[in-house]
């Protein structure tokens, strides 16, 4: 796609709208928060040196008053997260099908914050838990704010809002011990999930490597649900919304993601903080899946369900635009922490559909906002302020940070001569979708909705070998750790509902059989007066045999730019290998990592002095990308005597990562468990930089995988 030239010279308006609510405490006098100038604020007023404090100490009652009051009630899900500040640039108008600005003017660049977060965990849990990843763009456009509120996975558990507290508190650690945090590895999640089969599409994704991302510039985003595009003649179109990473879509491996919670749990926002901070912005394009309403029931799925996605086969991807982020938070609580996302935020040109996941979080992330910020005024919080003047009646309330002027706060009036006015639809008012409705109130769900396996057998089938594996040792783990032999029986019935093969693979891992049928019907979840059987899932359909866009094996292989990768060297090494490896890599934008024995610095052979970024002891292999290691004998010697080089290099190759040796830095490959290393293509000895360089834009060797899994470290 071409690209824009950044000038260089485009200001941001929301960048400048926040500068003027910074405060910089530089070279500035500590005063209260009234403004008086303090003077000590190590000790607190006493009637003598030991005597007792004073009530009067009105300096020691408005600090301990704040810090009481510091923190605010974490986000109930998505409370673990990040996030940065950027820009949307349209490049392709699609005013045929929406008349929103920021869909047909393509001169605009349009400020915007993106926050990532894990779902299931607390604000403190670990980055690398298995789980869905959230995936939220606040858009400040001139007609107003937009909120593409979605995840790294196209579709999600459930298909009505009504479910979503339950699915929630299944997941969630268990009441009584509140054991597991951040995990869906246990009884009461998988006792909802096998009873609720409508779950299943996304806990596939969930259980493939979707749900342990490299990065988060490395994932897809998503908005999930079908949204209406409404161009200026009042005509809509059905839209998806797709964010596709210029990284590719890259993950870790299980063991990875365990060891590297252990050894840095801040991984992914540390990878997002350095890479900007680096210069090296994150960016995706904006795809959109268009269907006109004619084609609305012509699929063999109902595009109002949430737990579906549409196969870029069928209706493919067609790319409109670009988000680059570039630049980092100035303060984690008061941007990060108190953007308030509202899918019901929309501007003209944008509508929503009848999904019923839609419609409950319309209502949902509204008042969730009101709990977690203290007043119905969050939209005055600067981070959450639009870039266009807002004007209206609803005044008053806890925490009012405007000074709204004039003797009226109603409408009509004639007092302030009718102002704030109404606008015309012409003027850029905005009217919702004029749909037909003609229906019966009625609390169940549409017969179109029963299909639950045919498109996790689609993802399945879509896989690669080394994809199909991690699924089926994920669902092997998380159902081992449940307790409930029917629990599990149920679970091992509905995956071979999906693939025989799979529950099969799963069963003998777990040491239990695919039960042939189960005693009691699934999705008892529909009242009690309910016909129990008439919301049992529809049989497996095969409309599609593979949908290869599925799978991350035909994700981007282009770029290791931002690729951490470790050279273990002591003192002694080799320089002249070292610096025409260390000069390709970075020309190609990958970071270098000294590894040494300590740290410091250590020396070359040459008597040149260069800093280690960590001691071997103090990092772990799971943290890089590749490894490289110079010759030199002085240098070997010493890292061949040190366990932990030696565990970090078998790690490395167990994961499947590229590796290269040069000279005597070969002879730790004999103290290694790594055998026929001339037989792997992504292990290089005395190789050119460019071969080493090819080997880790393709992420991972997976031909290595069923070798490397006999290594133990």
């Amino acid at each position: 796609m071409a690209k824009k030239a950044d000038t260089g010279d485009t200001k941001s308006i929301k960048q400048e709208q926040l500068k003027r609510d910074t405060v910089d405490y530089q070279d500035k006098p500590m005063t209260t928060r009234q403004g008086l100038k303090v003077n000590d604020t190590n000790s607190s007023l006493k009637a003598g040196p030991r005597g007792a404090t004073l009530l009067e100490d009105f300096l020691l009652r408005e600090k301990i008053h704040n810090f009481d009051h510091e923190r605010i009630p974490e986000r109930i899900v998505h409370a673990r997260g990040s996030a940065a500040h950027g820009y949307f640039e349209l490049t392709e108008s699609i005013e045929e099908y929406s008349k929103a600005g920021i869909f047909t003017d393509t001169s605009r660049r349009t400020p915007v914050f993106v926050r990532f977060s894990t779902v299931a965990g607390s604000k403190g849990s670990t980055d690398l838990a298995r789980d869905v990843r959230g995936f939220a763009v606040k858009f400040y456009t001139d007609e107003g704010t937009w909120d593409l509120v979605g995840n790294n996975m196209p579709i999600f558990f459930i298909q009505d809002a009504m479910k979503f507290p339950d699915l929630i508190h299944s997941v969630k650690p268990e009441p009584n011990n509140e054991i597991p945090q951040a995990a869906s590895a246990h009884d009461t999640f998988y006792d909802f999930v096998s009873l609720t089969t409508e779950t299943l599409h996304n806990h596939i994704w969930v259980m493939s490597d979707r749900g342990i991302p490299r990065s988060y510039r490395m994932m897809e985003g998503f908005g999930i649900h079908t949204f209406r595009l409404i161009n200026k003649k009042g005509e809509a179109h059905f839209v998806k919304f797709h964010w596709k990473p210029e990284l590719g879509v890259h993950s870790v491996t299980w063991d990875e993601a365990v060891k590297i919670s252990g050894a840095d749990s801040d991984f992914h926002r540390r990878d997002l903080w350095d890479a900007i901070a680096a210069g090296q912005f994150p960016e995706w394009e904006l795809g959109v899946q268009i269907i006109p309403e004619a084609d609305e029931h012509k699929f063999d799925f109902d595009l109002l369900d949430p737990t579906k996605l549409i196969p870029e086969e069928t209706v493919p991807v067609k790319i409109i635009g670009r988000m680059v982020l570039d630049r980092n938070p100035e303060n984690f609580f008061a941007e990060t922490e108190q953007v308030a996302f509202l899918p019901g935020n929309i501007v003209p040109g944008i509508d929503f559909t009848n999904d019923p996941l839609l419609q409950g979080r319309l209502f949902s992330y509204r008042d969730t906002q009101l709990s977690r910020l203290g007043s119905h005024n969050f939209h005055q919080i600067p981070i959450n302020r639009p870039v266009t003047d807002a004007h209206n009646n609803q005044r008053d309330g806890h925490m009012q940070m405007e000074i709204p002027k004039g003797q009226t706060a109603y409408f009509p009036n004639s007092l302030s001569g009718g102002c704030p006015y109404l606008n015309s639809v012409a003027e850029g008012g905005f009217e919702s979708y004029q749909e037909r409705i003609d229906a019966k109130k009625i609390r169940t769900r549409s017969e179109s909705f029963s299909d639950h396996f045919s498109q996790p057998a689609l993802f399945y089938r879509s896989l690669a070998k080394w994809e199909k594996k991690h699924v089926a040792n994920a669902y092997s783990f998380e159902l081992g750790k449940c307790n409930h032999d029917h629990i599990k029986e149920r679970m091992l019935w509905i995956i071979a509902q999906i693939d025989t093969d799979l529950a099969a693979e799963v069963a003998e891992n777990l040491g239990m059989q695919v039960p042939k049928s189960i005693e009691k019907p699934i999705n008892q979840a529909v009242g009690a007066d309910a016909d129990i059987k008439a919301h049992q899932p529809g049989k497996k359909q095969i409309y599609l045999k593979k949908s290869p866009k599925l799978s991350q094996a035909n994700t981007v292989f282009e770029s290791i730019a931002t690729r951490q990768i470790a050279f273990l060297v002591a003192d002694g090494f080799a320089m002249k290998g070292f610096d025409a490896m260390k000069k390709a890599l970075e020309k190609e934008k990958a970071v270098v990592k000294l590894i040494a024995p300590h740290g410091g610095m250590v020396t070359c052979d040459s008597g040149m002095e260069h800093k280690v970024d960590a001691s071997i002891m103090t990092t772990e292999s799971v943290l890089y990308d590749a490894v490289y290691v110079p010759g030199g004998e002085k240098s070997i010697d010493r890292l061949g005597k040190n366990s932990k080089c030696i565990k970090f290099i078998n790690e490395a190759f167990k994961h499947c990562k590229a590796m290269a040796f040069e000279d005597e830095g070969r002879e730790l490959l004999k103290k290694s468990a790594i055998k026929n290393s001339t037989e792997d293509k992504a292990l290089f000895l005395n190789e050119k930089p460019k071969d080493f360089i090819s080997a880790i834009a393709k992420h991972r060797n997976w031909e290595r995988m069923e070798k490397a899994e006999a290594i133990a470290v």
